[in-house]
């Protein structure tokens, strides 16, 4: 039989590259569907909170249950990934995703404002799941793509920043009494999108190594480099959280309308997100630690920016670059956290940065809630400076230990000649 017009086999290696390619590509427009998730528990969590809680106080407890909601489910979701493969993690993650749509919509209906905040806990079960999509990326691909790859997937959240707003401003009245009831069950449909999408992603199942976990996770604990990297991911998402959190809500007690809300928790996400598109360029040219410098930096201008004035351009401005400024910083962190662990310990090592970024994160969307209904959006933007500060202090030591490192031993060589010498 003739062989002319037999194609020949694809290798390994350029089979695995389509693989690669393909789950950057389903996992972007997964992030893409999923994060509109957030946005919305953002954009209505609060002001859901505040017409159904008990006490003015507790407005911003629904979004504080989505982010314990975020560190409870997040080593869980490690677990799962590390024994029956990331493809599982991320489907249980997205019937979480259906679960708080329909829940969600049912408490506005009832008027119940716990049910409310059980909702939420499984948005936040979702959201923890999503941000597991970087790490999936850059696990698929060459060490020098992976900056590359963990940015390309976050890009995907520009789409996020457009679905999620749009969504809420365009379903929030059709089904009146109550607000934002067909918004919650759109949510639950685009959930149900997004697990199409992810049954697509071809990932290897976990390996015997990977199973048992590698090194035990106080002696990765320890490693200088990733305290820094938790140190930057907690600031960095922390102060976003903790900003985003009270944004809303400020504005409407500012006598400014749901709409100029939405639109900036609009320009907010895709100003986290877009400079995903070039973020991993700027992290192999100039490393990982000054990323994080200029997203640090971007925040404390937002914070001031926001101090600024409490119109509608000062309120947008100060979003604006809070959504820079975090995209720096965490994808920065995340790449620093790359560099911590062997890949048989990269499910348990992600999981456990994860874990410390969202337990951290659900302190700040609490506090934020009591700070501005006590003391006012002013207060709620000053205390976001503390947090910046022991972020940039980690670095500088960071930075000082190969150095002090490099003296010592300069400093042993020095003396072993001169003791030579001597003998």
């Amino acid at each position: 039989m003739s062989q002319a017009g037999i194609a020949p086999a694809a290798s390994p290696t350029a089979m695995a590259a389509q693989y690669a390619s393909g789950n950057v590509a389903r996992l972007a427009i997964a992030q893409a569907l999923a994060g509109a998730n957030s946005t919305v528990v953002y954009a209505t969590g609060a002001i859901v909170g505040n017409t159904l809680a008990p006490d003015k106080a507790l407005a911003t407890l629904p979004i504080t249950i989505f982010v314990v909601g975020m560190a409870a489910c997040t080593l869980p979701a490690g677990a799962i990934a590390r024994r029956h493969g990331r493809r599982a993690a991320f489907l249980a993650g997205t019937a979480c995703g259906v679960l708080v749509g329909l829940l969600a919509a049912l408490a506005v209906v009832l008027g119940s404002f716990w049910l409310f905040c059980l909702a939420t806990f499984f948005g936040g079960a979702y959201a923890a799941v999503v941000l597991s999509f970087r790490f999936a990326a850059a696990d698929g691909v060459p060490e020098a793509r992976r900056p590359r790859a963990l940015s390309l997937v976050m890009a995907g959240g520009v789409f996020a920043g457009v679905i999620g707003p749009q969504l809420v401003t365009h379903t929030m009245d059709l089904w009146l009494p109550p607000l934002f009831a067909a918004t919650f069950l759109a949510q639950a449909a685009v959930a149900a999108l997004c697990a199409l999408v992810l049954a697509g992603v071809r990932l290897p199942m976990p390996t015997a190594a990977e199973i048992a976990g590698g090194r035990p996770l106080a002696v990765i604990a320890r490693q200088p480099r990733f305290v820094v990297a938790v140190i930057c991911g907690v600031v960095s998402y922390l102060l976003m959280n903790f900003l985003m959190t009270a944004a809303p809500l400020a504005m409407r007690l500012c006598g400014l309308s749901q709409e100029s809300a939405n639109l900036g928790l609009q320009w907010h996400v895709i100003a986290m997100y877009a400079p995903s598109f070039f973020t991993g360029r700027l992290i192999a040219r100039f490393g990982a630690p000054r990323v994080v410098v200029a997203g640090l930096a971007l925040i404390g201008f937002a914070a001031f920016a926001g101090l600024l004035g409490q119109d509608v351009s000062h309120f947008w401005g100060s979003l604006i670059l809070l959504g820079l400024g975090w995209n720096f910083g965490f994808v920065g962190a995340s790449s620093l956290v790359l560099e911590c662990h062997r890949p048989e310990e990269r499910t348990r090592v992600q999981s456990l940065n994860d874990f410390v970024v969202f337990g951290t994160m659900a302190l700040g969307s609490f506090a934020s809630g009591g700070l501005l209904t006590a003391y006012g959006w002013d207060t709620v933007l000053w205390v976001s400076f503390g947090p910046l500060a022991l972020a940039v202090v980690a670095l500088v030591a960071s930075a000082a230990l190969p150095r002090r490192a490099a003296a010592r031993r300069v400093d042993w060589r020095i003396r072993f000649l001169m003791e030579r010498r001597r003998r």
